[in-house]
């Protein structure tokens, strides 16, 4: 019986998910038909004219090193992050249990999963913090962070340039367009922060006493950390999808070898992480989790 709910349990969870993409491709198509339909109206491109899609402020050529190795790095963290994080969700007896060496605080020991995820993200926070110090030091933050209101209108036309299949104009190199300054200011300074507060609100090193306790309660943290998955996995599909329909070789040349051509490496870069990536999620397994949650605690079965 229980073997039959699982498995009901898991295609509902499917069924559901193919619902949500058909309604979502379903909402995508009416928006590229609006936006094909206004992009011939005079008023649509007078304001196209008048904001091309670029903010004030925002250009800093050329990509340095570190940005492409903590975008690759970023990469794959990311995909360990969410595949952790799902494989929590639909827990059923843990693969042991780990505890610090010297206990802190009151209470059970957490699953390894959850110190495996917990790890994770702490590492990616790591990386994070490096991307930010080096961001504001190099002076190209502006990239990211707006500096001037037209930002709004301007990604407001990227956005239907987008819809309407005519892509903005666009050098990577030098500037991002202000949609995507938006989304990645966004990504950097709103969904990480969120990850990692509503992460560890519901891990081990939050005090159990707190007095921010009464409202910011592990339920809350928990469904606002589910929100953030969904959006960063939204994110990373339009990002993808949109890198591929706008010149997938030089952008990718951009984000992972730091050249600015069409040479094969940013490709090949790309492949080498994702096949790390692949392999690190496969050698995920009980035995290999619980040896390195052991050398950070105690892991009792």
């Amino acid at each position: 019986m229980s073997g039959l709910t699982i498995r009901r349990g898991r295609h509902g969870t499917v069924l559901r998910a193919v619902t949500l993409a058909c309604l979502a491709a379903a909402v995508l198509v009416l928006a590229v038909l609006s936006a094909r339909w206004a992009w011939n109206r005079p008023a649509v491109a007078a304001f196209v004219a008048r904001y091309p899609g670029v903010a004030t402020g925002a250009s800093y050529p050329g990509t340095p090193v570190w940005v492409a190795a903590l975008h690759a790095l970023n990469v794959f963290f990311l995909a360990q992050i969410v595949r952790s994080g799902l494989a929590l969700r639909r827990i059923g007896r843990p693969i042991g249990h780990w505890s610090p060496p010297t206990r802190r605080r009151s209470g059970e020991p957490v699953t390894v999963e959850q110190w495996f995820h917990v790890a994770l993200d702490l590492l990616w926070l790591v990386a994070g913090a490096v991307f930010v110090v080096l961001m504001v030091v190099s002076g190209r933050w502006v990239r990211l962070v707006p500096t001037s209101w037209d930002v709004f209108p301007n990604a407001l036309s990227a956005a239907a340039q987008y819809l309407s299949l005519h892509w903005p104009p666009h050098d990577g190199w030098v500037a991002y367009n202000a949609l995507q300054m938006l989304c990645y200011f966004g990504v950097v300074f709103v969904l990480a922060p969120l990850a990692a507060a509503t992460g560890l609100r519901m891990s081990l090193l939050w005090p159990a006493r707190a007095s921010i306790n009464r409202w910011f309660t592990v339920e809350r943290s928990r469904a606002v950390h589910t929100v953030v998955m969904v959006l960063f996995i939204v994110f990373a599909v339009v990002h993808i999808g949109l890198v591929a329909a706008t010149g997938a070789v030089r952008a990718l040349d951009h984000m992972f070898a730091a050249r600015n051509d069409d040479s094969p490496l940013g490709v090949l870069v790309l492949a080498g992480v994702l096949v790390l990536t692949a392999a690190a999620i496969a050698a995920a397994r009980p035995a290999i989790l619980r040896a390195l949650a052991g050398l950070t605690g105690r892991v009792t079965r």
